[in-house]
Formats: C-alpha cells, structure tokens, sequence
C-alpha cells in the first residue's frame, strides 16, 4: 500500500480537531447514488453570524472499463467546476487528470493539470495550472519504509523564477498511532499525535509555534463512541476555547451531528456558538 499523500499527512489527528464540529452553521448534507452508478452529493449551509446562504451540487461518474471519472459541480456562487481523471490505465498506481473552473458572471476562468503516482514505498503529486505567462507548479513526495514517513512539497512560480513553499514533514505511523511532524518555510513548526487507545476512544494532540510571531498553538481533543449509532466528540485549545459535538445515527442514511464552541476566557459575555448538521445517503 503507497504511503498517504502530502496533504493527508496527520490527517487522522486533524479529523479528531475538525470532523463532526460545525460552529455557527445550520448544514444539510444529501448524497445519493442511481442504478447506473452516478452519485449525486449536495450540501447547503447557513451561517447564523451573516445569515449568508451558501448551497453546491456535484455529480460524479464512473466509466470503470476505462479507469475514467467524470466530475462536475456547481455552486451559489454561480461557479462551474470539472474534472476528468484517468486512473491505473497508463500504469498501475498512475492518476492523470484535468480539472478546470468558469464563472459566467465575471467570465473568470481557470485550468490545472494533475499528476499522481503511488507506489509501495512512494507518493507522488504533482500540479500545474494552465497560465501562459508563467505556470505555477506545486509538487510533493513522501516515503515511507516500515511505518516511518518522509516527506517534501515544494511549489514554483515560472513567471518571477522562484521557490514560494519550501515544506518538510516526518512522522511515525501505525494502526493504531500517528505521529506527525512539520516545518512549513522554514518559519512554522507544527506536530501532532494520534492515538486510538481501544475500539471506543481515539484522542489526538496538535501542537503549533511560529517563528515570525512567536505565536504557540496548543490543542487536545477526543472522541468517544458511545455505542454504533452515537458518539461524543470534545476539544479544548490554549485559548480557553471548548467544543463538544455530539452525533446521532437516527435510521440508515440519517445522521444528526450537534456540535457547540464555549469561549471560556469570555464566558458571561456570550458569543458562544451552536452548530447543526444533518446528513442523508441513499
């Protein structure tokens, strides 16, 4: 099995932080899939704060005899987007696609070539967009060799001739444990720590310091299964600031997600917040 790519890297810590928490949003979430295979997802949200409605719809298919996925999307703010990806044709683990954007109010648009190729031991991701006055090109690599994980990204802008990321990560991986570690450009340090203790609890650990503000981040968070239908979801940061989300299957296809975020060092002055998600599949 290839190592994760760059992106997903301390995702298993990040998804304890972010997974199940949706603050200020009444959200709806619907995905369904016909007979002859496309599947159809849309979400919609409203934010209490702003009240801005925000909605998209993406439908996916899959021509399998050919290795061919054909995905598009829309969404309120009248943007187009769509992707063709190409995979394990060419060559086992190899992923080529194109995905391109267009917003008929501002006739914005935008086009990215994407390469991928996963291996036992390597991962590699590659991305240039189509700019004929100087291409940005972003690419990353990660290794892995016996639970131990290495990794680079980088991007380069053609056009001023110049490096503008410049990221390394190393980390640890098991079944069961995680660790992760990254400096991005030289300037931010950041770790984390993922560990499922049993079949019911998984905790994890983000820690973050940067050396331009000399600002220190510094989170814990769980998640506690209560049984195969409800789980209870907790994290608190060095800000004093506490969220508890709490997720219900009610019937197949239907899930209720609760979520809420307490400012502790401001707790009589409200500005608290309250989150409500539900999701449906069929």
């Amino acid at each position: 099995m290839a190592p994760p790519s760059y992106s997903d890297l301390g995702k298993q810590a990040r998804d304890i932080f972010g997974k199940g928490y949706h603050f200020g949003l009444w959200k709806l979430d619907c995905k369904s899939k016909t007979s002859s295979g496309i599947e159809f997802s849309t979400s919609g949200h409203s934010n209490t704060e702003s009240g801005k409605v925000f909605g998209s719809l993406e439908t996916k298919y899959k021509v399998s005899d050919y290795g061919l996925t054909l995905t598009e999307k829309w969404n309120t703010d009248n943007t187009l987007f769509t992707e063709v990806a190409v995979q394990d044709k060419l060559l086992e683990g190899l992923k080529l696609a194109f995905e391109g954007s267009f917003a008929p109010q501002s006739g914005n648009k935008s086009g990215k070539f994407k390469v991928g190729y996963g291996h036992d031991n390597v991962k590699i991701d590659s991305d240039m967009n189509v700019d004929l006055s100087g291409p940005l090109v972003n690419a990353s690599a990660v290794l892995g060799y016996e639970g131990w994980l290495a990794g680079y990204q980088t991007a380069f802008d053609s056009q001023n001739t110049k490096l503008t990321t410049n990221n390394f990560a190393l980390g640890y991986a098991t079944k069961d444990f995680v660790l992760h570690t990254a400096v991005n450009n030289g300037e931010e340090f950041s770790g984390s720590i993922f560990q499922k203790c049993n079949d019911n609890l998984d905790i994890g650990v983000q820690l973050s310091w940067a050396s331009g503000s000399n600002n220190t981040k510094f989170g814990l968070g769980a998640k506690f299964q209560l049984d195969k239908d409800a789980a209870l979801r907790a994290k608190v940061n060095n800000a004093c600031q506490v969220g508890l989300g709490y997720q219900q299957k009610l019937r197949d296809g239907i899930t209720l997600y609760l979520s809420t975020l307490v400012d502790g060092k401001n707790f009589n002055a409200g500005g608290h917040k309250i989150g409500v998600a539900l999701e449906l599949e069929a």
